[in-house]
């Protein structure tokens, strides 16, 4: 919800939908589900602007590839199916793009409206809050700042919350098909290609060198996208060697995420990295007591 550019229900309404198109709708809660889903789906109040159709496109697009690699490949782990869904659907929508002059500037702008919008109204309802006075300069200036960098960085935030979108409408429907609450696995067990480390060190060579503005910009989203994967890679790798967190522990680290992001986030980062080599979590397994 977090890092939703667009609509989270749609993101998880569409892939949900393919899923009951590949792998059928019985019993009976998959079906129920899957009419909310339509309902989600076909709901837009006319005139539908940009975004709607967009959503809707993307979520076709990742959707569609997701369930087409759970039909040809139901055994292979949640977070590979994942990721090859959104590197396909982005590639795609990269070429249909690339193929119609002005879309993307269109589509550009059109988010850039909706944070805006989104932003304008959280300062009117702090506005409200102060009794209608003036907002401080620094904090309207602040907010400026924020809908210029989401709007640069919006499809590696697509992206993030396409791949939290899929997980959720995965885990309903091998939850109410088959009654396991196992269809996406457990936090300790996240892991992706060791490979992909190379598309963040690309990013990073894109963001520092001084190269045309939109390939800069091709870094950044790299390096958000790829950055927020591994620092889920280190919390899992945290999750694996501490056994879980207390509740005292997930207290500590909703308090540090609200307070301090920047630490913890770049803390669970590096170690999301260094376990590409060092894969703490393989060892174990292969060392005698």
């Amino acid at each position: 919800m977090a890092t939703a550019v667009m609509q989270a229900s749609v993101l998880m309404a569409v892939p949900f939908l393919a899923l009951c198109l590949v792998r059928g709708t019985r019993p009976v809660g998959v079906l129920l589900v899957c009419l909310a889903a339509v309902a989600v789906v076909t709901y837009g109040v006319p005139p539908r602007d940009t975004l709607w159709y967009v959503e809707r496109g993307w979520g076709v697009l990742v959707g569609g590839a997701f369930a087409a690699l759970t039909l040809s490949r139901p055994q292979a782990h949640f977070s590979g199916r994942a990721l090859a869904s959104v590197g396909a659907a982005a590639a795609v929508a990269a070429l249909l793009l690339a193929l119609r002059s002005g879309s993307w500037g269109t589509v550009e702008w059109a988010v850039e409206q909706r944070i805006s919008q989104g932003l304008g109204t959280a300062l009117e309802a702090l506005r409200a809050l102060r009794g209608g006075e003036a907002l401080p300069p620094a904090l309207v200036s602040a907010v400026h700042e924020t809908v210029r960098t989401q709007t640069e960085i919006f499809p590696a935030l697509l992206g993030i919350s396409s791949m939290a979108a899929l997980g959720v409408a995965w885990w309903v429907y091998v939850r109410l098909s088959s009654g396991s609450d196992q269809g996406v696995g457990p936090l300790r067990d996240f892991r992706f290609n060791d490979h992909l480390v190379w598309v963040l060190i690309a990013g990073l060579v894109l963001l520092v060198t001084p190269w045309e503005e939109i390939l800069v910009r091709v870094g950044a989203n790299a390096v958000v996208f790829m950055g927020a994967l591994y620092a889920l890679r280190g919390a899992a790798v945290i999750m694996f060697l501490s056994g879980g967190l207390s509740i005292f522990g997930y207290v500590m680290l909703v308090f540090g995420l609200v307070f301090l992001p920047p630490l913890v986030l770049t803390g669970a980062m590096v170690i999301g990295i260094g376990d590409t080599w060092l894969d703490v979590r393989r060892k174990p397994r292969s060392t005698p007591a």
